[in-house]
Order: C-alpha cells, then structure tokens, then sequence
C-alpha cells in the first residue's frame, strides 16, 4: 500500500490527484477507485493500477 495525500478533488466530476508521500509523484483518482469519502487534503493509503493514461491510484481509503 502506498501513502499520500489528496491534492484536489473534484466531486461533481468525481476524480482528483493523489500526491505519493515517498515519491511525490501524482496519481490520477476516479470517484470508482475509492473505498472511502476523500476530500483535498486527506491523507490516504492506495494501491496503483495501470489505466489508459498511465498509473492510476485505487483502493484508496483515507488513513
């Protein structure tokens, strides 16, 4: 599992950004890659799936 933060999300769109605490990379998230409510800020434990634009981070759940 990795660990981040919730950069953006938007709800009425249903995706947002998750910052990777260790690698500071950004992972894309739709609203069917959460487990919990995410809000900008959270921080949250995800796991990485390759989507059609790159990784994309899943099973997120807030920590």
């Amino acid at each position: 599992m990795n660990k981040g933060k919730v950069k953006f999300f938007n709800e009425s769109k249903g995706f947002g950004f998750i910052i990777d605490d260790e690698s500071g990379k950004e992972y894309f998230v739709h609203i069917s890659g959460l487990i919990d409510e995410v809000r900008e800020n959270d921080e949250v434990s995800f796991e990485l799936q390759e989507g059609k634009k790159g990784l994309n981070a899943v099973n997120v759940k807030v920590s």
